[in-house]
């Protein structure tokens, strides 16, 4: 599993996480999405090998700005994805 987390510019309330969530639930095949306004970032969870560029085809329509883009493996534990 990959973990992709980015940095999000914009986002100011929970209707915007729902937002952008919904818009990569949308066009991405995904197990886990969460997005925080508080700390302006997405974290996605996959089994697909994305770049950056796939993500600001998602993200670029929303209104949102993405700052910063960080890969790594995703670790699943008892509870869910890590």
């Amino acid at each position: 599993m990959n973990k992709y987390i980015l940095g999000i510019k914009g986002m100011r309330c929970g209707m915007c996480e729902m937002h952008v969530e919904d818009q990569i639930r949308k066009n991405i095949k995904i197990k886990k999405v969460k997005a925080s306004h508080l700390k302006n970032n997405l974290v996605v969870i996959t089994e697909l090998v994305l770049t950056l560029d796939d993500f600001h085809k998602v993200i670029d329509q929303t209104g949102y700005e993405i700052v910063e883009f960080k890969e790594e493996k995703a670790e699943k534990t008892l509870f869910g994805w890590r």
